[in-house]
């Protein structure tokens, strides 16, 4: 006995021939019952039939109700039985599957070979910093020297040249690596802390403050913990600064922006006065010292100050990258980091003896030298967005290349003169921030 294909199923899905009116009354009431269980639309689920079967069914030509149906009636599109393959068909869900990770696993790719690429950058400057230089060393022989003295083969160079280079160069190439580290690892460190594109150690006056305690050492020659004695002043100076400047830019519970940069402002005029206070009444032995933590270079490098500077600056190191995925969060905002169980003060108090420590290890052997935890953690966000995970360790190791790279500029430049490592970076960054703080206020619609 034929159905009508109208009566109580608009797809068409229960007209079944062979079937008798008892069970297509039941297939019937079935799909007016349980529509959206299996097929949304209705149309293709019947008792005993393989969706395949359903399919061909309400897919036959020679029924009008059905080719009328998308348009009667708004359920049928898009029937499930029509999304659902062929077996000859590739399945419609396999495009979708790499979409459905794809932003992580892309940050992902790009963190490792950004990795990669500063890996083999850092690298290739240290070889060419090695080398390059009033008297030339050819990287081959640079590389055969060092593979000499950790006994993987190689030869040694003359006198001259392994004076030269393991004297002279390779400290500085050193040096240069692990002020960087610590001062783009720091800078990544202070915003994330801060909640801002423009804090940084030099531009809110950490290190001006920790350069104070370093002149002072000089200045008043004290000398209570030897060689640690200048780093230990210029940690104690630099953890009273930032702390001052933590205390002084909050307001109702958050950093603002200008207060920030106003207190920097501050806080490296007050240092500058009391840098020009004792340069004034010191001699002329320790005013070419005072100089040198103006201005900033690495001229004076040696392994006693690689040394002195070694374990203030891989402690630091080794222990920002656990604080990523709370930095994470307080990105979020105070009160949902909060909410997520991170104690804010605590995380905040923990991650400026950090960054104190960082940066008073930098300053102590190397001067002020401003930007650097600026520029490289903004490049690294435009590269890889946002997340600590990588920005931490990369902005340590950004930061070694743009140090590396900006000392054996500032040697080779204005030879057989010498350029003050701070002068140049400052020079460089100092546009770079100008036009970060523009577009700040361009995004924020102003500072009002």
């Amino acid at each position: 006995m034929p159905l009508s294909p109208a009566a109580h199923d608009p797809a068409g899905a229960g007209r079944v021939s062979g079937h008798s009116p008892q069970d297509a009354e039941r297939t019937a009431g079935r799909t007016e019952a349980e529509p959206a269980a299996g097929d949304p639309a209705g149309a293709g689920w019947v008792s005993g039939r393989s969706p395949q079967g359903a399919e061909r069914t309400t897919a036959a030509p020679s029924d009008p109700a059905h080719r009328s149906a998308p348009e009667e009636t708004p359920r049928r599109t898009p029937g499930p039985t029509e999304a659902e393959p062929t077996p000859t068909e590739p399945a419609a869900d396999e495009p979708a599957e790499p979409a459905a990770g794809g932003p992580a696993a892309g940050r992902r790719g790009r963190a490792a070979l950004l990795t990669a690429a500063l890996t083999a950058a850092l690298l290739l400057l240290a070889l060419l910093s090695a080398g390059i230089g009033a008297y030339h060393i050819p990287t081959a022989d640079v590389l055969a020297s060092v593979q000499h003295h950790l006994g993987l083969g190689g030869a040694p160079l003359d006198r001259v040249g392994e004076s030269v280079l393991w004297n002279v160069r390779l400290p500085r190439v050193v040096l240069a690596l692990l002020v960087g580290a610590s001062l783009g690892c720091a800078g990544a460190l202070m915003q994330g802390v801060f909640g801002n594109p423009l804090a940084e150690p030099g531009v809110i006056g950490i290190s001006a403050g920790a350069a104070v305690g370093a002149v002072a050492a000089i200045g008043l020659g004290l000398s209570f913990f030897g060689n640690w004695t200048i780093t230990a002043c210029a940690f104690t100076a630099g953890l009273i600064t930032v702390s001052a400047v933590y205390l002084l830019s909050r307001n109702g519970g958050k950093t603002e922006v200008v207060t920030l940069i106003l207190t920097g402002i501050a806080v490296n005029a007050f240092a500058g006065a009391l840098i020009g206070l004792f340069v004034f009444f010191a001699d002329s032995g320790q005013v070419n010292q005072i100089t040198f933590w103006q201005l900033g270079s690495l001229a004076q490098a040696t392994w006693p100050k690689v040394l002195a500077v070694l374990p203030c600056a891989l402690a630091g190191l080794l222990v920002a990258p656990f604080y990523a995925r709370r930095l994470d969060l307080l990105s979020l905002g105070e009160g949902p980091a909060r909410h997520l169980g991170i104690d804010v003060e605590r995380l905040r108090r923990a991650l400026i003896l950090v960054v104190a420590l960082l940066t008073a290890a930098a300053v102590a052997v190397a001067g002020v030298i401003t930007f650097i935890g600026l520029l490289v953690p903004h490049l690294l966000r435009m590269a890889n967005g946002p997340g600590h995970r990588f920005l931490v360790p990369g902005s340590a190791l950004a930061g070694a290349v743009v140090l590396v790279a900006g000392d054996l500029a500032a040697r080779t430049l204005a030879q057989p003169a010498e350029l003050p490592l701070g002068v140049l970076t400052a020079l460089i960054g100092s546009p770079f921030f100008f036009w970060l703080l523009r577009r700040t206020r361009r995004k924020q619609g102003g500072w009002a």
